[in-house]
């Protein structure tokens, strides 16, 4: 029953919603990838909205009820149907009776089996397309035959782009690059280390007496450079969504100058390599919102190149939906922390695996720790704590490993205003 009428608030919420956008016609930029698409969003936000009038996706809606509720700028009812008959209800009438709606929609596209992206694409062609990264195992690959068709189900977004639109893509993504013969619009790249119209270099980790306070880097596009600072937070996943953010605001026809001043505003989606100050003088890299392989590598990467840190150590929990893969890419994450940090603790029967990697790489086993539990896990993270000890936190949703950050946390006051997973529901 509760299937039935889930099918039929997405129906009216998806009819709405395409209704609104015929209506009104905003300029549809989508964004799609394996990882960072929720940063790149929030990026490309920041970048547009001091010159046009935009609506981006709130918090990672990116899913078959997400986008519609997103483009009628609705709340996620979750488990009240009072409050999904009162959004379907203000859908109609924004439908019938709203004059003032955003010129620009930037709207995150998620998938998590075969088919949908074919249901969003069947009402939303967009004008701006955003690839962030295909990397050869993504997430959500368990519900997949290959990733090669994870691949060939998120590209149906850029299939489905309009004949004069723009596909903005991750120019140092090989499998994007194998994509692009394919592409008959206008293409725009960016990138770290190929060439690319959009290039970002000199990437560097900020630090006030010896505590991180942000990223920095530059983006060059043909013979200007400009200078980027994102605040609390580090990670090569900032650098890119940044560079794809101005490569975005570029294609619609706003300054770079004023891409870069918009940027300063950005405030790092929660759970995505945020740093937060920790018990006893420690730094936390809270990374909690979700995890794949390449997303882990990526965090540990980021980890080892850290300076000023006492110890690092590395939370690490299961990375959930890898189906065939689920037990090499664990163990290969493992194997990367042997020569990332100096203590490993991991959560969950998974992550068992990661443990055996950094072992069989040849850390020490008195420093790799166990938990079955994130509660069991953050209680003892918090003994052994010292100063100046910096701890990256990342595992999948399922994990809930933002009760760990709570628990080590220097303000857990502050929990609500700064971690993910803060909403009544998922209290309960």
């Amino acid at each position: 029953m509760k299937q039935t009428a889930k099918k039929v608030v997405v129906a009216i919420l998806t009819w709405q919603a395409s209704m609104l956008i015929k209506k009104h016609k905003p300029t549809v930029i989508a964004i799609t990838g394996s990882v960072g698409k929720t940063t790149t969003k929030d990026a490309i936000y920041a970048a547009i909205k001091n010159s046009v009038s935009a609506r981006k996706s709130e918090k990672s809606f990116n899913s078959e009820i997400g986008v519609p509720l997103t483009v009628l700028g609705l709340q996620n009812g979750w488990n009240n149907p009072i409050i999904w008959a009162k959004n379907i209800i203000d859908g109609f009438l924004l439908v019938i009776f709203q004059k003032n709606y955003p010129s620009v929609l930037v709207l995150e596209t998620g998938i998590d089996r075969p088919g949908d992206m074919d249901a969003l694409t069947k009402w939303i062609n967009p004008d701006i397309a955003v690839l962030t990264r295909l990397p050869s195992v993504p997430v959500h690959v368990e519900y997949f035959s290959s990733p090669e068709e994870v691949v060939k189900e998120k590209m149906k977004l850029v299939e489905a782009l309009k004949p004069d639109g723009c596909l903005v893509y991750n120019n140092d993504d090989t499998i994007i690059q194998a994509q692009l013969p394919n592409v008959r619009q206008k293409v725009i790249g960016y990138s770290r280390y190929l060439a690319s119209e959009f290039n970002t270099s000199g990437d560097q980790i900020i630090y006030k007496d010896n505590k991180i306070v942000g990223t920095q880097f530059t983006v060059s596009h043909k013979d200007q450079r400009y200078t980027v600072v994102i605040p609390d937070s580090v990670g090569t996943q900032h650098v890119y969504a940044c560079s794809a953010a101005i490569a975005t605001a570029f294609e619609l026809g706003i300054d770079i100058e004023n891409a870069v001043e918009g940027l300063r505003d950005l405030k790092p989606p929660r759970g995505r390599m945020r740093v937060i100050p920790g018990l006893k003088s420690s730094t936390l890299i809270d990374d909690t919102y979700n995890s794949s392989p390449i997303a882990a590598e990526a965090a540990l990467q980021t980890l080892k190149e850290i300076k000023h840190a006492k110890r690092k150590i590395a939370v690490l929990g299961d990375m959930l939906e890898l189906g065939k893969y689920s037990s090499t890419e664990h163990h290969r994450i493992g194997e990367m922390c042997a020569s990332s940090v100096q203590m490993l603790i991991t959560i969950g029967v998974r992550s068992r695996k990661i443990a055996e990697g950094a072992l069989a790489a040849g850390m020490d086993e008195e420093n790799i720790l166990q938990y079955e539990s994130v509660e069991r896990a953050g209680k003892e993270l918090q003994n052994l704590l010292q100063p100046g000890d910096v701890v990256l936190v990342k595992a999948s949703q399922g994990i809930r490993a933002e009760k760990l950050i709570e628990e080590v946390m220097a303000e857990p006051q502050f929990a609500k205003d700064i971690l993910v997973r803060q909403g009544r529901a998922w209290l309960k």
